[in-house]
Formats: C-alpha cells, sequence, structure tokens
C-alpha cells in the first residue's frame, strides 16, 4: 500500500493549462461631417474667386501703367479726343445692352460698368483723354463679362440658395465628367466634359457651379471635377 502511494506521487506531473485568448483587432472608423464638407467646398470656391479677382486686378495695373504712357504722348491732342468720345459712346451703348440682357437679373458687372462710364466722363471733362479712354474700354470689357453672365443664367433659373460670383472665372476641367441640367446627380446630363477642358463659372449652390463652355453650352458641374487653370 505504501508503495503505491510513492509510485503516484512520484509519477509525471502535470501540464499548466494554457488558455488562449481572443485576439482583438481594432479598426479606425473616419467620421465625416458632410456639413463641414460643404463648408469647405463653398470656401474652396470662394478662394478660387478671390484668385481670379487678383489676376484680373493685376492685369488692370500693367494695362494702366502702359495706358498712363500712352496718355502722355496724345494729351489734349484731336486724335485722342476723337478717340476718347467714341470709346465713351461705345461703353455707353454696352451698359445699354447689358441692361437689357440682365433683364431683372441684379449683375456685380452693372454697377462696375455704371462707375467706370462716370470715371470716364469726368476724365474727358478734365481733357484727360487718355485716361477716359482707358477707363471706357474697361467699362465695355465689364458690359460684356455681363452680357455673359446673364446670357448663361437666362438658359436657367436661379436656384434657392444660388450664390453669384463677384465676375465670370476661368475653370479648367480636373478629371473627366458630366454637365448637368442642374445641381445634382438626379438632373439629365446635357454634355460631357474631357479633363483640360476650359469652361467659366458664374455662381454655384453646395458643391455644383453653373457654368458654360466655349462652345455656349451651359449647366452644372460637381465641384470636384473643376480647379483653376
Amino acid at each position: 500500500m505504501l508503495g503505491l502511494m510513492l509510485l503516484t506521487a512520484c509519477g509525471p506531473a502535470k501540464k499548466p493549462t494554457t488558455v488562449t485568448r481572443p485576439r482583438v483587432v481594432r479598426d479606425t472608423v473616419e467620421v465625416r461631417d458632410p456639413d463641414l464638407e460643404r463648408r469647405a467646398a463653398r470656401l474652396e470656391l470662394r478662394v478660387i474667386e478671390k484668385e481670379t479677382q487678383v489676376d484680373q486686378l493685376e492685369t488692370k495695373l500693367e494695362d494702366a501703367r502702359d495706358e498712363v504712357v500712352r496718355t502722355m504722348a496724345k494729351l489734349q491732342t484731336l486724335a485722342s479726343r476723337a478717340e476718347a468720345a467714341s470709346a465713351i459712346a461705345e461703353a455707353d451703348v454696352a451698359a445699354q445692352s447689358l441692361r437689357t440682357t440682365a433683364g431683372g437679373q441684379q449683375l456685380p458687372e452693372i454697377g462696375q460698368v455704371t462707375k467706370l462710364l462716370q470715371q470716364s466722363n469726368s476724365e474727358f471733362n478734365k481733357q484727360n483723354f487718355g485716361g477716359a479712354l482707358y477707363l471706357a474700354n474697361q467699362a465695355k470689357a465689364a458690359a460684356t463679362s455681363g452680357r455673359e453672365r446673364a446670357a448663361a443664367g437666362n438658359r436657367g433659373a436661379s436656384r434657392p440658395g444660388e450664390t453669384q460670383f463677384a465676375l465670370p472665372i476661368r475653370l479648367k476641367v480636373d478629371s473627366r465628367g458630366n454637365v448637368r441640367e442642374g445641381p445634382g446627380t438626379n438632373f439629365p446630363v446635357v454634355f460631357g466634359v474631357e479633363a483640360g477642358n476650359i469652361l467659366t463659372g458664374y455662381s454655384y449652390t453646395d458643391e455644383w457651379v453653373r457654368i458654360s463652355d466655349d462652345q455656349g453650352r451651359s449647366g452644372w458641374i460637381f465641384r470636384n471635377l473643376i480647379t483653376r487653370p
């Protein structure tokens, strides 16, 4: 009996039981705020708009410097007086055409053209014919931009929440996509665009931009498809 007990005590020891715990995998979940994305898209459009304005102002400044040189050469000559008077008359006609084309649209170009015409007439009365000529030409250019915007607006009624750009802006298509009749994928496709195509933007609502192309076609394009040239 004692031997049996000793044999049992000296037997092989049992291995401890190992408990295997399940492996935990932690996933990273990205939470996106649609309202924040829409605000960011609107801010990006505003940045494009302001950059376009800066570019245009820099161009106008260079033109103004050249005009000063030309004015010094032509000041108070009959030729410059006649040229300035003709340009003012053309600008006045362009302003009237802009108001007719705009209809009831509140276009920023209307105020710009009116102010430039007043300044041009004032310089002409001071016999600064070069300055009057320059301002009249600027008025005609603004009237042309306004008519382009008005024509795009007349092709479709203004949408709720639609915001006009201060001036038409040049845009480049960043990737292939579609231009639609309205600001949303539920609207029919008007035409397709390819990467590199140049468009003109007039207004936006949420993440959609009202545009036209060089062929006169117009519609709405999604913000992510366009960028600055």
